[in-house]
């Protein structure tokens, strides 16, 4: 196995909070939804509709942020096993401030397109791009982000 350079947690308080606000959400459109429902049906069925995602968003998260992402000397893998990109398949490192990237994250441009896959609150990858954020911190982040931009830098 590679030795680790660094990791990507989220704690615990951030993990309560990012999910936490998800559940209130989620309970709170189908409070409104069966409480007082609006005249118009097609309302409560909204509700009803963004509530439940909500709540399935918010086990989600919960679930995905108790993983870790781990960068080692050739990857970046989450701690389920997923391996997010090879550094050799990484084109550009990307924290400026219009690149659609999470809050306290960066962006990382592939080389080539991948599979679709979603970690709310830790990651996401879609296509050519993976974003790293979302409820981590800004010091965990950046790290990585520096080592992997000097990492794809360095001639081989």
């Amino acid at each position: 196995m590679a030795q680790e350079l660094a990791r990507i947690e989220t704690s615990m308080g951030r993990r309560v909070i990012g999910a936490g606000a998800m559940l209130l959400l989620g309970a709170l459109l189908l409070y409104i939804a069966f409480a007082e429902p609006p005249q118009n049906r097609l309302w409560q069925v909204f509700l009803l509709a963004v509530g439940g995602l909500s709540l399935w968003f918010s086990s989600r998260m919960w679930e995905a942020t108790s993983h870790a992402l781990i960068l080692t000397e050739t990857e970046l893998t989450d701690t389920d096993g997923t391996v997010l990109a090879r550094l050799d398949e990484i084109e550009k490192v990307d924290r400026s401030v219009f690149a659609m990237k999470p809050s306290n994250g960066f962006l990382l441009i592939l080389k080539s397109p991948q599979t679709r896959a979603w970690r709310p609150g830790l990651w996401w990858r879609m296509g050519r791009r993976i974003a790293i954020g979302g409820v981590t911190a800004g010091s965990a982040t950046k790290p990585v982000a520096d080592i992997i931009a000097v990492k794809i830098a360095a001639p081989e």
